[in-house]
């Protein structure tokens, strides 16, 4: 059976992720392998302090998105999207969207980015004994009836932006254990600690709100369960042309970790994988529960359910990128206009040959805030002291640096404090498109093996589609699945730690934290 005909008798599966400067939509067939794709830019805004999306960006974003994937898929094979075997929706996790019993939004979309929670994680972080990140829609909730917001009192539900569209377009309150486990703890990865919910009803300012926080949390479901259909409204909303057909089944909505972690075959105990992209962050799923409880490492779940030790940080490229853009328009300054791949190429490659320490250069991507070194507000910047070596290759490969080094930062409290063997990890994202700069660098940093994958780029667009095909009526466990289906003799690339980027990452880091003391 061809693509084309594939399509037609809608054996194909769609997935589609909110990411923090782009949706992107990815149709797989049978074999897993991605047959088109789509995508739609869009940004974040700074609006009264708070960084949000309006939810006429989401709805147009994800109309866009899909338009964008049924013209590619008329193009390159002659035919017309109007169904499919199953979809997910994923999107860029935790954050705040709060809504009314007429699921109604009531205050604008709060996301991962902001740090304005700090008073109420903390609080909590205490109260459980567990770490509660500012980014965490419990922070969000409990700030907002610590701050008295009018809001509060008229809240029906709160969920994830994966769980809002998924409402849109299936009338199901429902999310994915990993991304639930973002929202609230979760305990034996299947339902929200009981304990703590116990003991947040009884907070003091909690009980005057009259949130019952039970009821306002959606709904658990694991991987291969199916999660609702495709409503005839959605069908609508999707597609306004009307080409796409109502009962598509869905699979339970997941946060990007949740499909990082799928796209990168990093869901069995003891495996890892590093997300990079506007966000940069770390999962490895536990062999056992951590003894100590850090505030730079959150324990969220996999899609079906397993601990997982993340360490999330709010910046990764947005930086980088618009360093590598500043060369960009010096390129056609000097009449020499360049491919800006051919630059983002020709730069990380370069910065391979800089010195492993950078040569004393040292880079803040602090766009927004960043916990996990403690910056509450965005401040890029870049540090050199007059002795330093301030080199084409030393400043490009300090701010690859700058990219991971609040992930190190994180990642050196869980190797050294619970002694968890760093292993193995796997790259995807944006970051490691460039083959071998980022990737080398990383696996300096972690003192780990990193590998990359032939389908590092696709993504969690593509993980959400893996998601979706897996709830096909699968005996396997998802481990089981992805080992034997779908990542069977995939091509991948694997890189050693050398010991002079280990020990140029010390110096290194020796200086970030120095300089950011200083500043």
């Amino acid at each position: 059976m061809t693509t084309a005909e594939k399509i037609i008798a809608k054996k194909t599966y769609l997935g589609i992720e909110f990411g923090s400067t782009r949706i992107k939509a990815c149709l797989i067939d049978d074999s897993f392998a991605p047959v088109a794709d789509g995508s739609h830019s869009w940004e974040n805004r700074l609006e009264k302090g708070v960084w949000t999306y309006s939810g006429e960006d989401i709805l147009t974003g994800l109309r866009e998105c899909y338009a964008d994937l049924k013209r590619n898929v008329k193009e390159k094979y002659g035919v017309t999207l109007t169904g499919f075997l199953g979809m997910g929706i994923s999107a860029m996790m935790h954050g705040y969207l709060a809504f009314d019993d007429n699921y109604e939004l009531l205050v604008p979309f709060r996301t991962w980015r902001n740090t304005m929670t700090a008073q109420a994680a903390d609080k909590l972080t205490e109260l459980f004994g567990f770490n509660i990140p500012q980014r965490w829609s419990i922070a969000h909730l409990y700030q907002a009836i610590l701050n008295g917001e009018e809001h509060v009192g008229r809240i029906a539900h709160i969920t994830t932006l994966a769980g809002y569209v998924h409402y849109l377009l299936t009338g199901e309150n429902v999310l994915g254990v990993g991304d639930a486990s973002g929202m609230f703890p979760v305990e034996n990865g299947e339902r929200y600690n009981e304990k703590m919910i116990g003991q947040f009803m009884e907070l003091d300012e909690v009980k005057p709100s009259g949130i019952k926080l039970g009821s306002v949390l959606p709904e658990i479901a694991a991987a291969g369960e199916k999660c609702g259909e495709l409503t005839k409204r959605g069908a609508e909303l999707l597609d306004p042309e009307g080409d796409l057909e109502a009962g598509v089944p869905f699979c339970p909505p997941e946060g990007d970790a949740g499909t990082g972690m799928t796209a990168t075959n990093a869901v069995r105990k003891g495996t890892g994988n590093v997300s990079a992209g506007t966000s940069i962050f770390s999962m490895l799923v536990l062999e056992q529960p951590l003894k100590g409880c850090y505030p730079e490492i959150d324990v969220v779940t996999t899609p079906d359910g397993a601990d997982v030790a993340m360490v999330h940080c709010n910046n990764c490229c947005g930086e980088l990128d618009a360093w590598v853009k500043l060369f960009g328009e010096f390129s056609e300054l000097m009449g020499a206009r360049a491919d800006i791949s051919d630059i983002y190429r020709k730069l990380y490659t370069n910065a391979l040959s800089g010195s492993p320490d950078c040569g004393g250069v040292v880079a803040y991507n602090l766009i927004s805030g960043e916990p996990v070194v403690g910056v509450e507000r965005g401040r890029p910047a870049y540090v050199r002291t007059p002795d330093s070596d301030m080199s084409l290759a030393n400043f490009i490969r300090a701010q690859l640096y700058g990219a991971m080094a609040a992930l190190k930062a994180g990642n050196d409290i869980l190797f050294e404090k619970e002694g968890v063997s760093p292993g193995s990890f796997t790259g995807h994202g944006g970051l490691f498109k460039v083959k071998g700069a980022a990737q080398q660098m990383l696996a300096d940093a972690l003192g780990s093996e990193v590998s990359v994958m032939s389908t590092a780029g696709e993504g969690g667009a593509w993980g959400m589609a893996l998601l979706a095909a897996y709830m096909d009526g699968n005996a396997l466990s998802l481990a089981d699945w992805l080992d034997s289906k779908v990542f069977a003799g995939m091509e991948k690339s694997t890189l050693k730690p050398q010991q002079s980027g280990v020990e140029g990452w010390k110096a290194y880091m020796n200086n970030y934290f120095e300089d950011l003391v200083r500043s």
